[in-house]
């Protein structure tokens, strides 16, 4: 049987996965509904993506869970799409969360906007004084292990273990900018800090634009969607909280329907240009 002259894309979910305040697999099912008029498409659970990639034109990884709960799966799916060359969508050299969290001490480091980091005791005295802390694993996802300690507890804790360190910020809101390749397509904020997920269309301004924009520039990955999570401190600064990179949650069905339209013609368009050229 001759094959379809249409790229075969496999796409990895995880359709049971529950989030608080999120129905991940609502997202999947509109993106995948959508996606079907351009490209022969199959799902798979993240269990099961490293046996099956062969048989497709590329990987698109989208709501699959945080890798803690499949992590040896996740490796040997990663371990086999480097050494044969898939094409994996996101690209699988993503400096952001995809790696860990060391991009919040590298950023630190270089003196970027982004909530202080540090992960050894040497190093507290670089944090600004707070009433409280935050302490969090380096591969940490969804909040996993993060926990707020007192100053007096700093000291105690156990660094040896790939502990970050942050202080706690007394923020307005939170704001999230997503982005497919270098291009934002829209921004979602939580004006109750609070309320992470009660999400409210946001009004992006050209400051904030150059914000986010500067750590997708950052990141250097030639295609995929992004996600910049920010906090507004009360002197109005934003400053990064996280850097999705991996497999972003989109609260599509928070933005209207032109929106929602932009975004899956513009993630089609990227996915078919990395196929073409990849």
């Amino acid at each position: 049987m001759p094959r379809s002259p249409r790229p075969r894309v496999l796409y990895v979910t995880d359709l049971a996965y529950e989030a608080r305040g999120r129905r991940y697999c609502d997202e999947d099912i509109f993106l995948t509904s959508r996606l079907r008029s351009t490209f022969d498409l199959a799902l798979c659970h993240p269990l099961d993506a490293a046996a099956l990639t062969d048989d497709f034109d590329a990987v698109v990884v989208r709501n699959s869970g945080p890798v803690l709960g499949y992590q040896e799966a996740y490796e040997a799916f990663r371990a086999r799409a480097l050494a044969q060359g898939t094409l994996v969508y996101n690209p699988l050299n993503g400096r952001g969360d995809m790696a860990g969290k060391q991009y919040l001490l590298d950023l630190t480091a270089q003196g970027r906007p982004v909530i202080p980091t540090v992960d050894r005791p040497a190093d507290l005295g670089k944090l600004p004084q707070a009433p409280a802390y935050v302490a969090k694993p380096k591969l940490g996802a969804d909040s996993i292990g993060l926990r707020r300690v007192s100053p007096a507890e700093l000291t105690g804790l156990p660094y040896d273990e790939g502990l970050l360190v942050q202080p706690h910020i007394d923020f307005l809101y939170e704001v999230s900018f997503y982005f497919v390749d270098d291009a934002l397509q829209y921004a979602l904020h939580a004006p109750d800090p609070a309320r992470r997920w009660e999400l409210r269309p946001y009004e992006i301004t050209a400051a904030d634009r150059e914000f986010a924009r500067s750590f997708i520039d950052w990141n250097t990955l030639p295609y995929g969607i992004q996600r910049v999570d920010a906090c507004r401190t009360r002197e109005g600064e934003l400053l990064l909280v996280e850097l999705e990179d991996l497999n972003p949650y989109l609260s599509l069905d928070l933005v209207d329907e032109a929106t929602r339209d932009a975004f899956v013609a513009a993630m089609t368009a990227s996915v078919r240009t990395a196929v073409s050229v990849g």
